[in-house]
């Protein structure tokens, strides 16, 4: 038996001892009654009765531990040609007073703060002084429009936001504060002041008596100790696309989470303590949550703040500079970024100038690693390049190839086995299990290990009917995919209506909502379709009020300024087409599937349930008009 195979039988066999042991690596002001509490199945919970803090281990342990003079953030931002190192010390300094000027703002242990932030330094200053004093963050991406942010204000009703005066994309100055301002004025909840970072590339107008500037109070303000907090006690919300478009708040609890975390970092990503890590995503999605913020700092790592893109902040060699003159480890990033890298410099010379000797591995998620980019990005770098699974609920990966445990060969198209803690089955439509090789619903018998979502903000029932009911006994992933006789699992894609745009998941009935808002449609189908540079985008085909006549482009731009006002630039729409008629069932469900397939050019069966396959003629049509279904 491998080392693999020993370690994945006794998390699945003994998950009580083997998380206990794990949880050793964790600071606790007090140890937990029960490892695993499963009194009110199939809400389980972790560690119970556990005392502990998420900040103290992220940051006032390793100053403790003599670590305090060692890099713990690189702020790398080419946007604002800025490169800032803060040490540990440094770091429990600036996270210790902006937790003292929360604290003269009225926020106390238990209440909800969000925090909407470009990617600097100062937003996991934030995210720590809430987890310092038990308060609840909720990060919310620094893009979305005020529509998106109004509906996380009225969810979570925070007491205070924490917010910046803008940010550079890719080119544009983006404003933050018209945004928020204008998700304040939508939303029913009003919160009581605003925090807010002033930088250099652009000025906000703060009001008088809400808004308080960053640099006034918080350099200023008394610093405050670490609260003792249950390890049930919520550290976070963060809100990932419903099927309905209404978000769901997901929530991470603080001792699971800083136990899997810590314990997922040495072994999944082979990252010591002292390692640079550096993770290109945004704090505003769970892999900035995970592995910017949390999992390096928990581990005493220096992670890497990257404000820009792969391509264009200055060029596609932007990536290997960080790479080099930070000595990184290990890059973890979404496919959609070398997708980018490759576009611009299929022959890989910006490479050829810099060093990256100190590189050992390249990890990709965010959404399917396809072959071709996997076998480019292998040659280009001569290192291992590995696939590994997981989304936004668990917080951490589900499949990978676990280099800290056992390197296995790499097979292209499989995120490799599950990681330990991670029961993954194959099971039909009745919940049974399938044969190896067969498709079917990817699955994870519970419980589920720590660090994964215990529930739903304030959505128990919701939580149940959409992950735990589908499949009882299992976490439903709302994926499809199989595993091969060797044990590897494929994932092929989601099961449901929920698209990923470059490692973002973005609800299509959202979108499709939107659509049907607008004056002269009557009917709308929003779905994904493949793209090669960001795995998916969103199609529309509109079906237009009796007696209207529109033309095509022109109503294209008027649902493209639709879908940007309402949910972001990040939705990608950009495509819509009009038809007669959207195919369906005899019982009125929309045949996106068939649709999708004949988009992407896949092999697609006529359902025996369509009213009038006649209709699929003129989708072709459409379809073709919008460059798909060649």
């Amino acid at each position: 038996m491998g080392k693999y195979d020993e370690i994945f039988k006794r998390s699945i066999h003994d998950p009580e001892g083997f998380w206990s042991e794990a949880a050793e690596n964790i600071d606790w002001y007090k140890k937990w009654d029960k490892v695993l509490d499963d009194s009110n199945k199939p809400f389980y919970r972790w560690f119970s009765g556990g005392e502990m803090n998420t900040c103290y281990n992220a940051v006032d342990r390793h100053v403790r531990d003599g670590r305090g003079e060692q890099t713990a953030i690189i702020y790398d931002s080419p946007v604002t040609d800025q490169i800032q190192k803060i040490s540990y010390k440094e770091l429990l300094s600036h996270v210790s007073k902006c937790a003292g000027a929360l604290k003269s703002l009225g926020v106390s242990k238990g209440d909800t703060v969000i925090i909407y932030m470009p990617m600097v330094p100062q937003a996991a200053v934030a995210m720590l002084a809430c987890a310092r004093l038990g308060a609840v963050h909720s990060v919310v991406f620094g893009g979305f429009a005020p529509h998106e942010l109004a509906i996380r204000i009225d969810d979570s009703k925070p007491k205070v936001i924490i917010t910046a005066s803008g940010a550079i994309e890719g080119k544009k100055l983006l404003e933050y504060m018209p945004m928020v301002n204008k998700a304040i004025e939508l939303a029913d909840h009003k919160p009581g002041n605003c925090l807010v970072l002033q930088r250099s590339i652009v000025k906000a107008e703060l009001m008088e008596g809400r808004d308080h500037d960053w640099d006034d109070i918080v350099p200023a303000a008394e610093p405050v100790d670490c609260e003792p907090v249950q390890a049930t006690d919520p550290l976070y919300i963060l809100y990932t696309s419903g099927t309905t478009g209404k978000p769901k708040g997901i929530v991470r609890d603080n001792g699971g989470h800083a136990v899997a975390l810590r314990w997922s970092l040495e072994n999944i990503y082979d990252v010591k303590p002292g390692d640079v890590f550096w993770s290109a995503s945004d704090v505003g999605w769970v892999v900035g949550h995970s592995y910017i913020v949390y999992a390096p700092l928990l581990t005493g790592c220096t992670t890497v703040f990257f404000e820009g893109k792969p391509v264009g902040t200055p060029d596609p060699g932007a990536f290997w500079r960080v790479i080099s003159e930070h000595d990184v480890k290990v890059l973890f990033t979404a496919p959609t970024a070398f997708r980018a890298i490759k576009r611009d410099d299929p022959d890989g010379e910006y490479l050829k100038k810099y060093d990256i000797s100190g590189f050992k591995y390249l990890f990709l998620a965010g959404e399917r690693l396809d072959p071709d980019t996997y076998h480019w990005a292998c040659k280009l770098l001569d290192r291992p390049v590995i696939d590994h699974w997981w989304q936004t609920e668990t917080g951490w990966p589900i499949t990978a190839n676990p280099m800290g445990i056992e390197k296995f060969p790499i097979k292209p198209g499989s995120s490799t086995k599950p990681v330990p803690g991670f029961d993954v089955q194959i099971l039909d439509a009745d919940g049974k299990q399938v044969e190896a090789g067969k498709e079917g619903l990817v699955a994870v018998k519970l419980p589920l290990p720590p660090g994964t979502l215990p529930t739903l903000w304030q959505a128990e029932q919701r939580f149940l009917e959409a992950y735990i009911n589908v499949l009882p006994g299992y976490y439903f992933t709302s994926d499809g995919g199989y595993i091969d006789e060797d044990g590897y699992v494929f994932v092929m894609g989601r099961v449901d209506d929920v698209i990923n745009v470059a490692g973002h998941r973005l609800s299509t009935g959202e979108m499709e909502e939107i659509v049907a808002t607008h004056k002269d449609v009557a009917e709308c189908a929003v779905f994904g379709v493949e793209d090669e540079l960001k795995g998916q985008l969103p199609v529309g085909l509109v079906v237009l009020k009796t007696g209207i006549e529109r033309k095509e482009d022109e109503l294209k731009q008027e649902i493209v300024k639709m879908i940007r006002e309402e949910i972001g630039a990040i939705a990608s729409l950009k495509q819509a087409a009009i038809v007669q008629r959207l195919p369906k069932t005899r019982s009125g469900k929309i045949l996106r599937g068939t649709m999708r397939k004949m988009a992407d050019s896949q092999k697609y069966s006529i359902p025996s349930t369509i009213d009038d396959p006649a209709i699929l003629d003129e989708i072709k049509e459409a379809l073709n008009r919008m460059g798909y279904a060649q």
